[in-house]
């Protein structure tokens, strides 16, 4: 079945291998490649189990129409099995640390708490208000805002 949206194609592959162990993943990659005539990095073979008694094996076979389409629409351990992405080492407080980070956000806030924050500068935003309430109050309280203003620069 081809699916347009995600530009691939999609099938149920059913192997025969009477008086043989299971096939390789490898070698049925190989197989449906040269059968579509892909190169076998964008083939992506999953889901094979083997009938009871052997001889034969159904599993799933997802044949993408370039790479970039593939590394952007499959998960990452796929893409890891095929050494197409690479994780990222981490060490063990490194994951507490985040872990507890994570808890202090809600809904889709999770997934940037592991960027990096953009950092404000307060003195703009200070000196802006700064402008602002010289215009509109009496000089006693822009006086106080420039005192403030000399602690923080």
């Amino acid at each position: 079945m081809t699916n347009r949206l995600l530009c691939r194609k999609q099938m149920v592959v059913d192997v025969l291998h009477a008086g043989q162990p299971s096939v390789r993943k490898t070698e049925i990659r190989e197989k449906l490649a040269k059968m579509y005539k892909v190169t076998p990095d964008v083939v992506f073979v999953f889901g094979f189990a083997t009938n009871f008694g052997g001889g034969k094996s159904t599993g799933f076979a997802l044949i993408y129409d370039t790479l970039d389409y593939a590394k952007k629409f499959e998960p990452k351990y796929r893409l890891q099995r095929h050494g197409l992405y690479e994780k990222q080492k981490q060490t063990r407080k490194q994951r507490k640390e985040r872990k507890n980070r994570m808890k202090k956000v809600r809904g889709t806030k999770k997934s940037k708490v592991g960027a990096a924050s953009k950092k404000v500068h307060h003195i703009c935003n200070i000196s802006l208000l700064h402008l602002n309430l010289t215009m509109h109050l009496s000089w006693l309280w822009s006086y106080f805002i420039e005192l403030l203003l000399m602690d923080f620069i």
